[in-house]
């Protein structure tokens, strides 16, 4: 196990203790909240961009009338990759995600990320 994700089990360890210990108001009132809660920036960041970058795989094949099948011919992935990287179930390596973005017309760029809010 690498200490990372040594470390997030026992973050999440320490969280639920909390979570037990304080009952109803260790939730929060939204979802924003909870999850500010539990998760660091970077986490929620990262997690944010993994959906983003989904949704436009979604919305570009959708767009184009792309099946899942059709984008497998395509592409190479296969359709049960394709699947779960869509419903958020998988963390797809780099290269996986531009086999799949290439035939729906779209690639990834790197750029400046949005200044920082106070």
């Amino acid at each position: 196990m690498n200490s990372q994700y040594a470390k997030a089990i026992e973050q999440a360890s320490v969280n639920l203790v909390d979570i037990h210990e304080r009952g109803d108001e260790a939730l929060g009132e939204t979802w924003d909240e909870l999850r500010q809660e539990l998760f660091t920036p970077e986490e929620i960041a990262v997690s944010d961009l993994r959906v983003e970058l989904m949704l436009e795989l979604v919305r570009a094949r959708n767009e184009r009338g792309i099946t899942q099948k059709k984008l497998e011919e395509l592409s190479g992935v296969k359709q049960p990759i394709i699947a779960r990287m869509e419903k958020g179930s998988t963390k797809p390596q780099l290269d996986t995600i531009l086999k799949v973005l290439a035939p729906l017309g779209k690639t990834l760029y790197i750029g400046d990320l949005p200044a920082a809010k106070a």
